[in-house]
């Protein structure tokens, strides 16, 4: 075990790492940020800031040199970058299980072949891959990049196969995955926490609502059957055991009108759906972060306060400053900000969550102080 008093290595400084941070300095441990960005949101609370690329050598091997273990807050931190540093400290995730999330083929390609089902679709590598994805899909489709995409960045909407070319020449031609357009009944996630040891946990499942492709609104627990609930969190742990992740991870599912359940994206990190944890639950996702880390015994999991959690967007800050009194008003709302300087429209900037022993009155609430900030408003 990793104790405190150890230093932490952090590869990416936005939100994720920051509420990190905020967990590892809490528990007494210290904080090593690498991120090129000079106004990092981690980097304002660790005990050091590495301004380099994810990718430069002088910045890993400090790293390497000074922490005890390394994670990241990103997936698209370069896998190349953690399997270098797992040959000189721990790192937790692994390099092999990021480079499976970062990159939609890959992870499409890994479930299929362990048998977990995921919405109808095809590879897109190159132009000559057009037609059969075309025979393979049925429309409308939406085309994903398989890189770099996310909050519904990198792809595009495909209502035929006339559409089809234009959109691979829109994402710039790169390799892509052509993923059917199924009809939900609910979105769900599920926090999984895998130690190194295999013991997994996982947190209650959490039913979300999306706008324009970014999360908008979460709810823990879901109310959802318990026989779905079950399922979904023998999927999340199968995920888990057989990418042989360690560490804190977010799975995110389609539930189908026809009741079919299907994995929709891995995250190797913390996942927005999850900061209700940070409120609601005895080891937020963060702690549990810590722990997988340092090879300490998990947090317990259990939710003790049903919550619904609101995404606070750069949109919000449209007029200025918003009304945070309408927040402050309720005691049982809490309000969290990331420290990013500059709101920008589609950027998250923080979230409020909402607990109430009655998961109606929650929502009722949230959706009420949502509306008071303009949340969602053009």
């Amino acid at each position: 075990m990793i104790l405190p008093g150890a230093t932490l290595g952090m590869l990416g400084g936005g939100q994720l790492g920051r509420m990190f941070t905020v967990a590892a300095r809490t528990m007494g441990y210290r904080v090593v940020v690498l991120d090129p960005d000079p106004l990092s949101p981690a980097a304002q609370l660790a005990d050091r800031h590495l301004l380099a690329p994810y990718d430069d050598r002088t910045a890993l091997a400090t790293l390497a040199r000074d922490c005890a273990a390394v994670t990241t807050e990103f997936e698209n931190a370069p896998a190349a970058s953690m399997e270098w540093l797992a040959q000189h400290c721990i790192v937790r995730p692994q390099g092999r299980s990021v480079a499976v999330a970062q990159d939609r083929i890959a992870e499409k390609s890994f479930l299929m072949e362990n048998g977990i089902a995921v919405a109808p679709c095809a590879f897109v590598r190159d132009v000559n891959d057009l037609a059969s994805a075309g025979d393979a899909v049925r429309f409308p489709a939406i085309l994903k990049s398989s890189r770099l995409g996310y909050d519904g960045k990198g792809q595009i909407g495909v209502a035929d196969r006339a559409a089809l070319g234009k959109a691979f020449d829109a994402l710039g031609r790169v390799p892509c995955v052509l993923e059917q357009r199924v009809a939900l009944a609910v979105e769900l996630s599920v926090i999984v926490a895998r130690a190194a040891t295999g013991e997994v946990t996982t947190y209650p499942v959490a039913e979300n609502r999306h706008t324009h492709g970014i999360l908008d609104v979460s709810i823990a627990p879901a109310a959802i059957a318990d026989a779905l609930a079950m399922r979904v969190l023998e999927l999340a742990r199968a995920v888990a055991e057989r990418l042989n992740y360690e560490g804190v991870m977010g799975v995110e599912f389609f539930v189908t009108g026809d009741g079919a359940v299907l994995v929709n994206e891995i995250a190797p990190r913390p996942h927005n759906s999850g900061h209700y944890t940070l409120d609601a639950c005895v080891t937020s996702q963060f702690e549990q972060q810590v722990r997988m880390l340092c090879g300490l015994p998990s947090g317990v999991a259990r939710q003790h306060t049903p919550a619904v959690m609101v995404n606070l967007l750069g949109d919000v800050w449209r007029d200025g400053s918003p009304a945070w009194d309408t927040v402050f008003d309720r005691g049982t709302v809490k309000l969290h900000l990331y420290g990013k300087k500059e709101p920008r429209p589609g950027r998250k900037m923080g979230h409020f969550t909402v607990l109430d022993p009655d998961p109606a009155a929650a929502l009722e609430r949230a959706l009420r102080i949502r509306s008071e900030l303009g949340v969602g408003a053009d």
